[in-house]
């Protein structure tokens, strides 16, 4: 009797083991962790039931781990791609930023040539005009004091104060004494006093 008892146990003991392993092995299908439910496929049958797929965390076949690696390198490569197009764009609006920075500057430096240019025709004109007030102051010294007198009246008064000081510069440098006072006696005293003045108030040029 005992030991029939016992190889009761025994029997007991490994219907247990194995409820227990399949219970394992369909709890770990169901996890993903191992592939068993095609095992229980004659039991599903048994029962009318359908061996419905789990999802697996294993990969379905051996070349999907190749497979994601080519796909994160495509990805890797797309954000490449994108960080390139940015920097290119970056460069582009520095590059339009450098190109209006330099026609500026162009423009600049033209204008700074244009009134160089501009200046030295003005400075021309001017040592031309000297030359040719000091020409004039000449020839009014060799003329009678009326005829002198009657050219200085034709001009503008700018043109009279400037050929009076040639004059008067060119008497100065031979010790000699100058006709403008003399001139002056000589022209209407209203035409006469508006030179003085002038001259008075702008010792050197007149605008």
């Amino acid at each position: 009797m005992a030991r029939r008892g016992t190889l009761g146990r025994i029997i007991v003991l490994l219907i247990l083991i194995i409820i227990l392993i399949c219970g394992g092995l369909l709890w770990f299908d169901y996890l993903g962790i191992m592939r068993t439910r095609h095992l229980f496929g004659p039991v599903y049958s048994l029962f009318g039931l359908h061996n419905r797929q789990g999802v697996s965390t294993l990969p379905s076949a051996p070349g999907n781990l190749d497979e994601d690696r080519i796909a994160k390198r495509l990805e890797s490569i797309d954000i490449r791609s994108q960080e390139l197009d940015l920097r290119e764009e970056e460069l582009n609006r520095r590059e339009r930023e450098i190109l209006q920075i330099s026609q500026e500057l162009e423009d600049r430096q033209t204008t700074v040539e244009e009134r160089e240019r501009s200046f030295s025709e003005m400075m021309r004109s001017t040592e031309d005009r000297a030359a040719n007030i000091r020409v004039i102051a000449g020839y009014m010294n060799g003329m009678p004091p009326q005829a002198a007198v009657d050219n200085l009246l034709a001009m503008d008064d700018q043109d009279v104060i400037d050929v009076l000081r040639a004059v008067e510069d060119e008497a100065a440098a031979a010790g000699e004494t100058s006709s403008v006072a003399y001139w002056f006696s000589l022209m209407p005293p209203e035409r006469a006093a508006e030179i003085q003045r002038k001259m008075t108030s702008k010792p050197r040029t007149l605008e």
